[in-house]
């Protein structure tokens, strides 16, 4: 097994650009934009991908308009035969193996591989997989990575074998996760260090000259996140909330309740002023003097704002804009960039804060939030994310 750092794999990879990864044919099984970025790496370095598995087109748009997944586009122009499947079947198992490949590549191809396709490859099949394994195996690592609050994760090239992602692995790279990111955001910046990994390790993954290793540790899942585990409950603390909010973008879309409307949450963090700036409970009265991010005098008898409402915090340094967050239920500041009203677009915090009318608390109504498992005295639990609503067991191959 090969472990790399973003620095150590970029210097590896320069060295091999230019450079044909070597005689072998490849099928690519792969289906959303991502895959496509990972397809379009191995094309630019001239491997010889023979054929390309992909799911079905699909309605997309308001027209529902039936459309290739975007790895069939890239390998239509291409010139590439596409196989599109829902299911591997007995019958696109004969056309897998019809290919001859010498080894098989997966990257979110998102269904079942059974055992006799997986043999369908001379060297078997690859998986890039979004963690490091044996953590967060399924289908949605980096929101499980995000959601736990861990802030490195890693790109990791394994062979693909009977068992959700349990196979030995080739080579991994390790990844840091930057504050006030979105999923999706990680996701797009993990495949192109994982597409820069794959080119490294696949010389010797054609030669069938690689060693991969067997995982080590108790594996951790998971599955795919539902709109209720999406759901911003402001009670919860401030760390576990912005977790969960970047974790959540772009899908299913973090989202909470002011009043009894559903609105959508762009990326957040937490609210950290400088020490000396005034608590962030004070901007209030400073908007209200005319006089928006000036530090008012403390008031020792002014109550604490009340979990989930939303307000202008105080700059968090001299000289800096002022902010718009919430209070969370730790007594912790959580601040928005952006937000989507229902029935309109995402709009900058501040924009949407300008047009608000009287107290706006998140969270809504008791009776209007999703049923997520809350501690007896949320307020005062530690910042540790509760697990999604969702659950998974290791099952038979899977790609992902």
């Amino acid at each position: 097994m090969q472990q790399f750092t973003e620095e150590t794999l970029a210097a590896a990879r320069a060295k091999t650009r230019g450079t044909i990864p070597g005689p072998g044919r490849i099928i690519f099984a792969g289906t959303p934009e991502i895959a496509a970025t990972a397809l379009r790496t191995l094309l630019r370095s001239g491997a010889e991908v023979a054929a390309v598995l992909t799911r079905p087109d699909a309605p997309v748009g308001r027209r529902r308009k039936l459309t290739p997944s975007p790895v069939a586009q890239v390998a239509e122009e291409a010139g590439i035969l596409v196989i599109k499947a829902d299911t591997v079947d007995a019958e696109v198992t004969a056309e897998l193996t019809a290919v001859q490949a010498t080894l098989g590549v997966v990257v979110a191809y998102g269904a079942l591989l059974p055992t006799a396709a997986l043999q369908a490859p001379a060297r078997g099949w690859v998986n890039l997989h979004y963690s490091r394994l044996p953590l967060h195996r399924g289908a949605a690592p980096v929101p499980h990575t995000m959601l736990a609050g861990q802030t490195e994760t890693a790109a990791t090239v394994f062979q693909l074998e009977r068992g959700m992602d349990t196979g030995p692995i080739h080579g991994t790279c390790s990844f840091s996760i930057d504050d006030a990111t979105s999923a999706g955001t990680v996701l797009e910046e993990l495949t192109v260090l994982g597409a820069s990994l794959l080119m490294v390790l696949l010389p010797d993954l054609l030669s069938g000259s690689s060693t991969p290793e067997e995982q080590i540790g108790e594996p951790s899942y998971a599955p795919k996140l539902t709109a209720d585990d999406a759901f911003i409950d402001p009670r919860r603390p401030a760390a576990e909330l912005v977790h969960r909010i970047n974790a959540t973008i772009p899908e299913p879309g973090a989202w909470t309740l002011s009043a009894d409307q559903r609105i959508k949450l762009g990326v957040a963090r937490l609210y950290r002023p400088e020490p000396g700036i005034t608590d962030a409970g004070q901007a209030d009265a400073a908007h209200a003097s005319g006089q928006p991010g000036q530090p008012a005098e403390p008031n020792p008898l002014q109550a604490a704002p009340p979990i989930g409402e939303v307000r202008q915090l105080d700059p968090e340094q001299p000289g800096a804009q002022a902010l718009i967050g919430f209070r969370a239920g730790d007594g912790a500041d959580v601040v928005l960039t952006s937000v989507q009203p229902a029935g309109k677009q995402m709009l900058n915090a501040a924009d949407w804060y300008r047009g608000l009318h009287g107290q706006v608390l998140l969270g809504g109504p008791e009776q209007e939030r999703p049923d997520q498992v809350l501690p007896d005295h949320a307020a005062n639990t530690p910042a540790t994310p509760t697990s999604p609503t969702t659950s998974t067991t290791p099952t038979e191959e899977r790609t992902r």
